[in-house]
């Protein structure tokens, strides 16, 4: 059995760079080329805007790989980067207190105390009552939220863009999180509380933004300064957006190789009831899966505000859609205990080099989405198909 999927895993995995390979020499042979007699495609310019392009998808799917890896999906992560877009270009363009500022305010406090508390309870346990600790978390947990509050509300004027991002990426965590409970301590299928989801961020992220305010744009405004514009530049040459996307892409990698928490991903998504058995916290791996994708979705919002210089509450429609196909053509399979980060990555990249070469020679969009759609189906064709079978036809033959 280990051998069989050694083999496919390999097989598959060089049938990723054998694809994206064509499509790079494809995309050579079929590029216009400038006035100067050179092929566009293979510029250092058009190749590094290929990683910004699919960097907030990328970083998407890194967070639908590790919730698929469960066996789940994560149907709301589009919605949640909207959600996060929107929350931090308010926060950064509006002098008046508004919606997203007691929202921001009351998250990041909540959050920051809820870290803060976890070693304080492990020590007045030896003193107080189960009930009278749990009491006054809870009532701390509420002063923070209101300081939070207060904070953005009084000195949002003031409110570092650190605080604006943290509060912007906690929310959406958050957010991952209600979804994980559902999912894990309320038994409800991945499908429908991520759908749930979806459609509450997306209705949170417009009544924040109100009625005649769809659009956040950050061409002034009294938090938009230099640190901000620094995630639209480049560091060693790579964009900023690129850069995160391959930092996270190396940390997860790492995660799920090195340490318990991906061996225990793996084990849910490969037999449930066997990992419980053996003693995984089933439920609690599933919550911090489900909360790290929203961080993830967070952290894309952020970047999407920066490269777009807008927030909007609709700006992740479909984008989950294409978060789960780049996870599949990585390799991932649907019903979970499959995939990595790697592979993911290459999904991402074909997908991108793909959008590159049509986008150059002008092909138009609905012709993109059938391109993408029919490799889609392939890749799970691929997917399906028994190659240790047609291994030993090949040796009887």
């Amino acid at each position: 059995m280990t051998e069989n999927r050694s083999i496919s895993y390999w097989f598959w995995r060089s049938k990723l760079l054998l694809g994206l390979a064509l499509l790079f020499a494809g995309g050579i042979f079929f590029s216009p080329q400038d006035s100067a007699g050179d092929i566009i495609f293979l510029a250092s310019g058009n190749l590094l805007n290929i990683l910004r392009q699919v960097s907030i998808t990328g970083i998407l799917a890194v967070g639908m790989t590790l919730v698929i890896l469960t066996g789940g999906i994560d149907l709301a992560v589009g919605s949640l980067m909207a959600f996060a877009a929107t929350l931090c270009a308010m926060l950064l363009t509006l002098e008046e207190a508004h919606n997203g500022s007691w929202i921001g305010g009351m998250t990041l406090g909540f959050v920051v105390a809820y870290l803060i508390t976890i070693p304080v309870m492990a020590y007045i346990r030896r003193f107080l009552a189960e009930v009278y600790c749990q009491s006054l978390r809870v009532a701390g947990l509420l002063v923070a939220a209101y300081i939070g509050w207060q904070y953005f509300n009084n000195l949002h004027n003031q409110a570092s863009l650190l605080a604006i991002i943290l509060a912007s990426i906690t929310a959406t965590a958050l957010l991952g999180q209600i979804s994980g409970q559902l999912i894990a301590r309320g038994k409800l299928q991945p499908f429908i509380a991520t759908l749930a989801m979806m459609v509450a961020a997306l209705g949170i992220a417009r009544l924040m933004a109100g009625q005649d305010m769809s659009v956040f744009p950050i061409y002034s405004g009294i938090n938009s300064d230099e640190n901000f514009e620094w995630l639209r530049k480049s560091i060693f040459g790579i964009p900023v957006p690129g850069f995160i996307f391959l930092l996270i892409v190396v940390s997860f990698t790492i995660l799920l190789r090195h340490f318990r928490f991906g061996r225990y991903l793996y084990a849910i998504g490969g037999n449930e009831r066997a990992a419980y058995l053996s003693g995984i916290p089933v439920a609690k791996v599933k919550v911090w899966v489900y909360t790290l994708s929203g961080a993830l979705a967070g952290i894309a919002g952020v970047l999407y505000c920066a490269q777009y210089l807008q927030g909007k509450p609709d700006a992740g429609t479909g984008m989950e859609l294409d978060a789960i196909a780049a996870v599949v053509i990585g390799g991932a399979n649907l019903m979970g205990g499959r995939g990595t980060v790697p592979g993911t990555l290459l999904g991402v990249l074909i997908f991108g080099v793909l959008s590159n070469v049509l986008q150059l020679n002008n092909v138009d969009s609905n012709t993109q989405l059938l391109l993408k759609g029919i490799i889609i189906v392939l890749a799970v064709l691929l997917q399906q198909f028994d190659w240790s079978k047609l291994k030993t036809r090949l040796k009887a033959s």
